[in-house]
């Protein structure tokens, strides 16, 4: 079957195209995406036509177990469209790699049968799995899973419990604690997501209890999956910070061309044309430098980080501190190229369905996130100076 059917136009092959021949779409949907806070049913459709829940999936399971610098490229080009959209996309393809943790048969029934298998996830650990035979009775809520409207599949972090209710742990004396997916039928969601930015998402909560959990829906997912293949030496903790800079350029790169098309033509009240500006044309100059020096910097890092692995060297501490760096970076520069865009824009900026207003709301709702908090970069400094970090990632 071609899942690729319904793109007019676009190449088939590459995925950063077929995400670029989205665009008219998602940019028409935004205010639908925005009011209604999740996705267009329109734009669920063209991406599961496009195949972009499915990059991160292995291909033995019908996935296209993409690599991760033109997965970043695919988020950068949804972001440019829809910054909700390229969220989505981006945290439920890093979801998907529970498609490479599962057990081949278990793996086949979930995503394998199945070519519209959308898994979401929650933050935080909660709840209790309690051990049955076959498997465990999991019981407890999470909140922040985006997408979960257009998704078939929940899971979430939490600690696992004897048959007695005893908490279980690990050999040095820590709860022990696992991921678990369970179909979305299985939950009850909470309508909880009023948000100032990323209102598409949907990323709503959600709750289950006393739902069964086989145990090859349980899982450790904070060590690379034992699937063969580059891409699944990274865990999602690596994957997800390198698709929300790929959000954060995209929305940027957006803003920064509405922007010199805006100066362009505009002439403020009491001034002279923006073009002619030496200011304007400076501050355009230099943000323009400092978007590309991030997204260089990014997809530089992802693929040494790549070559290293291909190569045969271990996921080292190193590769992670890297990842830590050029997302983080990524993200900050691109709200400071966003946030300078809109001010000099004017009051043009701050009317509702402007190129700018939803734009400025979805990044900054993307820099509150744990993947671009600055203290990411005092882990840099305490590494480069021999000082114990710490796990660089869960």
């Amino acid at each position: 079957m071609d899942t690729h059917i319904g793109i007019t136009g676009a190449d088939t092959t590459d995925p950063v195209a077929r995400a670029r021949a989205l665009r008219p779409l998602l940019e028409a949907s935004a205010a639908y995406c925005d009011n209604g806070r999740e996705l267009a049913p329109a734009v669920v459709e063209a991406i599961h036509a496009a195949g972009l829940f499915r990059l991160l999936i292995p291909r033995e399971l019908g996935g296209a177990q993409t690599d991760l610098a033109t997965f970043v490229q695919v988020i950068e080009a949804l972001g440019e469209a829809d910054g909700s959209t390229a969220w989505c996309v981006g945290q439920n393809a890093g979801c998907s790699l529970t498609s490479a943790y599962l057990p081949h048969d278990a793996g086949m029934a979930v995503f394998g049968a199945d070519p519209r298998a959308v898994v979401g996830w929650g933050a935080g650990v909660n709840g209790r799995a309690v051990q049955v035979p076959g498997g465990w009775r999991v019981s407890g809520g999470w909140s922040y899973a985006s997408g979960s409207r257009h998704c078939n599949w929940l899971g979430g972090l939490t600690p696992l419990h004897s048959a007695e209710g005893a908490p279980l742990s690990e050999p040095d004396g820590s709860p022990l604690v696992r991921s678990v997916i369970f179909p979305k039928s299985a939950a009850r969601i909470t309508d909880d997501w009023q948000t100032m930015g990323l209102r598409g998402t949907g990323s709503d909560s959600y709750a289950v209890e006393d739902v069964f959990v086989p145990v090859a829906h349980c899982f450790l997912r904070f060590v690379p999956p034992s699937r063969p293949g580059t891409l699944y030496r990274f865990t999602p903790g690596h994957v997800y910070p390198i698709a929300f800079a790929g959000v954060a350029l995209g929305i940027a790169r957006a803003v920064l061309d509405e922007f010199l098309a805006l100066a362009s033509g505009k002439t403020p009240r009491g001034g002279r044309k923006m073009r002619d500006n030496a200011a304007i044309q400076s501050i355009i100059g230099h943000n323009e430098v400092r978007l590309r020096a991030a997204r260089s910097f990014l997809l530089q890092s992802i693929r040494e980080i790549w070559a290293d692995l291909e190569a045969g060297a271990p996921f080292s501490d190193s590769h992670a501190l890297s990842i830590r760096m050029c997302t983080t970076f990524a993200i900050q520069e691109s709200m400071a190229v966003v946030d300078v865009a809109f001010h000099e824009a004017g009051a043009t900026a701050i009317h509702s369905g402007n190129p700018f207003e939803r734009r400025f709301r979805d990044l900054h709702a993307v820099s509150q996130q744990v993947q671009s908090r600055r203290a990411n970069f005092e882990l840099v400094g305490m590494a480069l100076l021999g000082v114990p970090t710490g796990p660089l990632f869960l």
